[in-house]
């Protein structure tokens, strides 16, 4: 697929947001797909059905990958959320975003793949959290505010499970919180959310108070299928339907209760914190969560077979970053072991071969190039992104040598096989400053080895034991960013 060059993108860009990214631009459509893109919250890459060994039940997810692909080595670009999702829309490497952390809005003169499908006839709708503008409580009542800007057709865009704590119990801050304020439910959430934190946000495993309508993830769904049932039937369609769970805390309902409670899930490597019990309630809570996120999959695809598109509509299923659940007593993400930055990713569709499995690299933010390809759209020079096209056809399978993944202070690189790790020193990594610390930050710890093939859970630090392989992935990794 040719590039254009960044002059040529920033211009089609400016043009595209200056007239209000008005659709049907010059770019002539001719048989390209629709783009279904599932987007949970926080869904670390074993935590699925396809792990045989686990026994968490997404019978929508394997039957995806049996008609498509399914990738063993998807990474995000960096572990939480404004990075990450911003690296998917914008289809840079995490340096180079623009947004280092949660506490920066999306840059705006920064095109998304969004707007280049939408300048070439795509009809681009979205629902659930963006988390592009995450430090301003700007989503409005609606949900409207800043989605032509990012490239939107159609959408709602609303907060997470803590941000409509924090900005929305008072007055409705976005669509979810003002559906609470009209329900009459709002006092219910907060008390529920507030005991949760006493609690503490995994240890609250309790089901929620709100009724099956009221809860997060389901009213996410039910605007991804309002919005499919109105998307046009004479151009292709994009819709991104971004989950707020399995993101903590652990708030099932009480129908979701029932789906795990007999399961007897493994304990967390090497983990401490809580008793083997309460572990095992923690893991159906987050196993329950994911089944229902698939249902609702299940749910949007039918929506689509019955719009008879199926065969002609691309279906991704992916998530922002993983979770760490309790391994060497972590939680939540924002680290580089592989529960954090190891993410699920199925593809199926026209021209993706069926029930395959490729173990070569790729990254989230590899989509956006992918989508463009599929669209017809040129991919813009000045992305890192790289089209999953050939590997989803078997045409090729040569993808990245190396991938990345980052986050204030520390960065990783991998082969596939070995991963270094360096400016982490180990345990929690708290709120960055903004700015992204490597290499500076790595002077006050040691680089990290391990074989991921081998040792998964990365118990067994190789960096004393190789240097040679330290010194090659550290070369590789500063090429990779620039770094003299």
């Amino acid at each position: 697929m040719p590039k254009l060059t960044r002059r040529d993108w920033m211009a089609t860009a400016t043009a595209a947001i200056a007239a209000g990214c008005q659709e049907g631009g010059d770019t002539a459509l001719a048989g390209q797909p629709n783009i279904l893109l599932v987007v949970p919250d926080q869904l670390r890459y074993d935590w699925t059905g396809l792990n045989p060994n686990l026994g968490v039940r997404t019978p929508n997810l394997s039957a995806l990958a049996a008609r498509g692909v399914q990738f063993a080595n998807c990474y995000c670009a960096s572990p939480l959320c404004a990075p990450s999702r911003a690296c998917l829309a914008a289809g840079v490497e995490y340096d180079r975003c623009g947004v280092p952390d949660n506490s920066r809005n999306y840059p705006l003169d920064q095109v998304t793949y969004y707007s280049l499908l939408r300048r070439a006839g795509y009809h681009v709708m979205g629902c659930g959290k963006f988390d592009l503008h995450k430090p301003e409580p700007s989503w409005g009542r609606e949900g409207q505010h800043l989605l032509p800007e990012w490239g939107f057709s159609d959408g709602v865009d609303s907060a997470g499970k803590w941000d409509a704590i924090r900005w929305g119990m008072d007055e409705p801050c976005d669509p979810y919180t003002a559906h609470l304020h009209d329900a009459g439910r709002v006092a219910t959430h907060l008390a529920d959310f507030l005991k949760r934190r006493e609690v503490g946000t995994f240890a609250a495993t309790f089901p929620t108070p709100l009724p099956e309508e009221s809860y997060c993830d389901n009213w996410i769904a039910e605007h991804g299928l309002r919005l499919l049932r109105g998307a046009p039937a004479d151009r292709p369609w994009h819709l991104v339907v971004n989950f707020a769970g399995p993101h903590e805390p652990m708030d099932i309902t009480s129908r979701m209760d029932g789906l795990y409670r007999d399961t007897e899930f493994p304990q967390p490597n090497r983990s401490t914190e809580f008793s083997p019990g309460k572990h095992v309630e923690i893991r159906r809570n987050y196993a329950a969560m994911i089944e229902n996120i698939d249902s609702w999959m299940g749910r949007l695809m039918a929506e689509v077979e019955a719009r008879g598109e199926l065969e002609r509509t691309l279906v991704v299923f992916t998530s922002d970053h993983g979770e760490m659940l309790g391994d060497h007593n972590l939680w939540m993400k924002r680290l580089p072991q592989q529960g954090s930055v190891g993410i699920p990713l199925v593809i199926a569709g026209p021209g993706v071969r069926s029930d395959a499995m490729t173990d070569s690299l790729v990254s989230l933010m590899d989509l956006a190039a992918t989508f463009l390809d599929y669209a017809g759209v040129p991919v813009p020079q000045s992305m890192d992104s790289r089209t999953l096209r050939p590997l989803l056809d078997g045409s090729s399978t040569d993808h990245r040598e190396f991938l990345l993944s980052g986050l204030d202070p520390w960065r990783c690189i991998t082969d596939g096989r070995l991963k270094l790790i360096r400016g982490y020193a180990g345990g929690r990594v708290p709120g960055g400053s903004g700015l992204p610390a490597y290499p500076a930050g790595d002077a006050g710890s040691e680089p990290m080895l391990f074989d991921i093939q081998a040792d998964p859970f990365e118990n067994d630090n190789l960096a004393g034991r190789a240097h040679s392989d330290v010194e090659r992935l550290t070369t590789a990794l500063h090429r990779l960013l620039g770094i003299a």
